[in-house]
């Protein structure tokens, strides 16, 4: 299973709202996170609101395609386009950074003799 980070920056006026948003995501929309092959998926967000995630797949493409026709994601994105900056009329999971992985600590062990 791969492993993908991402950046997104939250607006700092919505940062207290964002973060209490994500205090009890829809059981729906967690389920439907699940089911497209999200794995191990998490947020952090600095003060200043760079908000880098974290998440395993076997497919990162597949597991967003599976997302975007959902009814539940087309719903959470919308409320949550408003807490972002520099989308640029994407949504939110149209519109993160993905970041190179260039090291991997488990992945380095399993080459020591």
């Amino acid at each position: 299973m791969a492993r993908y980070c991402f950046l997104l920056r939250v607006r700092s006026d919505r940062l207290d709202e964002y973060r209490e948003r994500h205090r009890a995501v829809w059981p729906e929309m967690l389920a439907a996170l699940r089911d497209a092959g999200w794995r191990n998926y998490s947020l952090h967000l600095r003060a200043d609101g760079l908000l880098v995630g974290y998440v395993e797949a076997d497919d990162l493409a597949e597991a967003r395609e599976a997302m975007a026709v959902t009814e539940v994601n087309a719903r959470w994105q919308a409320e949550m386009s408003e807490f972002f900056t520099d989308l640029d009329g994407r949504r939110p999971d149209q519109g993160f950074e993905l970041l190179e992985e260039i090291f991997h600590l488990e992945t380095q062990l399993e080459r020591v003799p």
